[in-house]
């Protein structure tokens, strides 16, 4: 498997995606960006997310077409998808018969924040507006993290990590890690209590001054704690709350906005469809 991720900008069916198209451990992953849907504002426009307020037949619309865009339009009815809580559970998926799947869905639904997969043809999308997203790659396997304040600070990353090497038995210093667009530290004013326990936690670089937070630095911190090596962390966004062109921001936007994904998927080169 390479061994630092690597991430272009590109197009796929209309739709604008953050990607590492080597398919590092055979795994396809991408950050979205908001345009190229269907959804009308204030959700426009490729509004991924089912519990903002869109209307629900276009959020599926819009899923539909990013599963296209990534050659694997055959799975809707295999998308896992949970309902994000800003918790710091984490679900293990690694059987891919579709009772199993159906489970693995139905048990998403009653709130995790962190998927770990290696089952193969089942897609593992979470959404955002300013919270990092995180994809975690080993040959074979990957994990997609939701790490919102409270996640980032109970360490939700670590603990996807050491799902996903107890799965595959890999090393954590041969996992890639590729951190999507979130809001950056200058962007997230916070109060000083809680920048002070980000400071104390993650060091001063989580907190860049006494009243702002930097998550990402967080959710870098938490890693390379754990084993994951410096270079193969990916995390060169630039903020959303500073880039709503392109992508989602709660606080920005006034907290009326959709959401922005985070996906991947097991899937063979030669057996992709749509």
């Amino acid at each position: 498997m390479e061994s630092r991720p690597h991430i272009t900008r590109y197009a796929s069916q209309g739709v604008t995606l953050l990607g590492d198209q080597r398919r590092p451990g055979g795994v396809t992953l991408a950050f979205t960006e908001r345009t190229g849907g269907y959804s009308l504002m204030p959700y426009a426009s490729l509004n991924l997310g089912d519990a903002c307020g869109d209307r629900e037949e276009t959020v599926a619309a819009n899923r539909r077409m990013l599963l296209q865009a990534l050659d694997c339009g055959q799975l809707g009815e295999r998308l896992v998808n949970p309902r994000q809580v800003h918790g710091s559970e984490v679900l293990v998926i690694s059987d891919a018969s579709d009772a199993a799947v159906a489970r693995a869905r139905h048990d998403a639904r009653e709130g995790v924040d962190a998927i770990v997969c290696s089952a193969r043809e089942v897609p593992v999308l979470l959404c955002f507006a300013d919270c990092v997203p995180v994809v975690l790659v080993a040959p074979g396997a990957f994990a997609v993290i939701h790490s919102g304040w409270r996640g980032t600070y109970a360490r939700i990353a670590q603990k996807a990590l050491r799902a996903l090497v107890q799965l595959t038995g890999v090393a954590a210093s041969e996992v890639l890690a590729y951190v999507g667009p979130h809001i950056g530290g200058a962007d997230y004013e916070v109060s000083r209590g809680l920048a002070e326990q980000f400071a104390e936690a993650f060091g001063e670089g989580a907190a860049p001054d006494a009243t702002h937070v930097d998550l990402g630095f967080a959710v870098r911190k938490t890693l390379m704690e754990a084993g994951v090596r410096e270079e193969a962390i990916w995390d060169e966004c630039p903020s959303t709350a500073s880039c709503t062109k392109r992508f989602y921001s709660y606080r920005a936007e006034g907290g009326t906005c959709g959401r922005h994904g985070a996906i991947a998927v097991l899937l063979d080169q030669d057996e992709r469809k749509v």
